[in-house]
């Protein structure tokens, strides 16, 4: 073959330091055009963006010219930065040390989306940690003996 095709969709997930609730609603959709942004520079396409106050659902479809972590590092590095820049909060803004990537096949990225655009009404009902170990347990991935969710000391 003369050149090379993909279509790898990847729904990206991870938390604010100690899930702290530091993801104001004032400034929130800000940060989530900015993440989107983010993508789009790095040659991805950004599909969906959003989230909650602790946590946020990245949807992508993913170019394998960069990988996905180096994707996630920079966008937590730069979306960290900006956030701070702002002086939205009176304390430093962080997100979590890990994160959680899951792969989709084409036909289920409208139910993808959908979900991620209705995080809030979805957080009514269950805490993140609730949705995450869901999508750990629907993936079949196995975390004995790893640590799943940083908490404040």
């Amino acid at each position: 073959m003369s050149d090379t095709f993909t279509q790898l969709y990847v729904q990206i997930v991870f938390s604010t330091k100690y899930r702290n609730p530091t993801l104001l609603p004032r400034f929130r959709a800000e940060v989530f055009r900015y993440i989107s942004g983010i993508i789009t520079n790095l040659n991805q396409k950004s599909i969906i963006v959003n989230g909650v106050s602790d946590h946020i659902h990245i949807l992508i479809g993913h170019q394998p010219s960069i990988s996905l972590s180096e994707i996630v590092k920079r966008v937590k590095q730069s979306s960290a930065n900006y956030i701070n820049s702002q002086n939205w909060l009176p304390d430093n803004f962080q997100w979590q040390r890990g994160y959680g990537a899951f792969s989709y096949a084409n036909d289920d990225i409208d139910k993808v989306y959908r979900y991620i655009l209705n995080q809030e009404r979805h957080h009514q009902d269950y805490s993140f940690e609730e949705e995450y170990l869901f999508f750990l347990q629907e993936a079949s991935i196995d975390t004995e003996g790893k640590s799943i969710f940083d908490f404040q000391t």
